[in-house]
């Protein structure tokens, strides 16, 4: 049986629960909008119940079930912590969890309108998370590298969504970062999933960081592209700054995977107002003014 088979509702959920968690079965659920591995589910005021839909979704929550308690007690912001396991069973042939809810809106749904309190926030949380990983931290095995290895990726994003009058430029921050020096420090933890839909925001600014599933070791620079990703325009110079410990090879990488960040948000915003699977209609606009922070930042100060 595969999840596709099974319709994954609330009176689903609460079976679940009744089965395997009891004390949380009559608690309020509706389900939540977004996700991409997972779906969520919103349990009373404080829980989530994140329920796979894809073949790696369940490594990837075994992932957070194990570093997350580990990792959270120490970051500045709010993050989804398991509380939970559900086992798989007949009624569902998937591990399942309930993770503590992080409150906010996601930023594909709203904006950042405290660009340097955004900018400080992010600072902090990066600083905190990128700390060298132990030798049995999870290493990605589609994302952490140099963007040299990335260009078939970036190729195809390329010429699916990049208009003509911004090829050139796009071109030339990708060119840039693949000429970027590697990175030679010890791998870091890195959340690896940066972008609008997996950070929410509250008053103005960030308030939390969710969806860790694709967590490893390796260079910062894939978090350091949220400058671009998912502040305002202007506040990246503001959150190099405050970070303090991107040196210019960082700097190169992190654009460059910014652009790569930002075209596939723009080819899933296309899916999504085409209909097609997988396609998230908010996205589109998201990744459109991250790239344009992108080449905003490329003409100021391209090194």
């Amino acid at each position: 049986m595969t999840n596709s088979e099974i319709e994954i509702t609330a009176d689903l959920i609460r079976e679940l629960l009744r089965e395997q968690h009891p004390d949380l079965a009559e608690l309020n659920i509706r389900e939540v909008a977004g996700g991409w591995d997972n779906q969520q589910w919103r349990l009373g005021d404080e829980l989530a119940v994140r329920m796979p839909r894809t073949e790696r979704a369940p490594q990837l929550q075994r992932k957070e079930r194990r570093w997350l308690p580990v990792l959270a007690p120490r970051l500045p912001l709010p993050v989804p912590n398991p509380v939970r396991i559900g086992e798989p069973s007949a009624r569902f042939p998937k591990p399942w969890t309930v993770m503590t809810w992080v409150p906010g809106e996601p930023l594909d749904h709203t904006s950042i309108s405290r660009g340097d309190h955004a900018a400080d926030t992010l600072a902090g949380f990066l600083e905190a998370l990128h700390v060298e990983a132990p030798a049995d931290a999870p290493i990605s095995e589609d994302r952490g590298d140099h963007p040299a290895k990335c260009t078939d990726g970036f190729d195809h994003f390329f010429h699916a969504v990049v208009p003509d009058d911004l090829a050139d430029d796009v071109r030339a921050v990708w060119a840039d970062a693949v000429a970027a020096p590697e990175w030679e420090g010890p791998p870091l933890w890195v959340h690896g999933d940066l972008h609008p839909a997996n950070v929410v925001v509250s008053d103005g600014t960030l308030s939390g960081v969710i969806d860790f599933g694709d967590m490893f070791a390796g260079d910062p620079a894939w978090d350091l592209a949220a400058a671009w990703v998912i502040l305002p325009a202007g506040a990246a110079s503001r959150f190099f700054d405050v970070y303090a410990h991107a040196d210019e090879g960082m700097i190169r990488r992190a654009r460059g995977l910014a652009t790569l960040k930002s075209l596939f948000l723009m080819l899933m915003g296309l899916n999504g107002d085409q209909g097609l699977p997988g396609g998230k209609p908010t996205w589109g606009p998201a990744g459109r003014a991250a790239l344009e922070r992108v080449l905003q930042s490329w003409h100021s100060s391209p090194f």
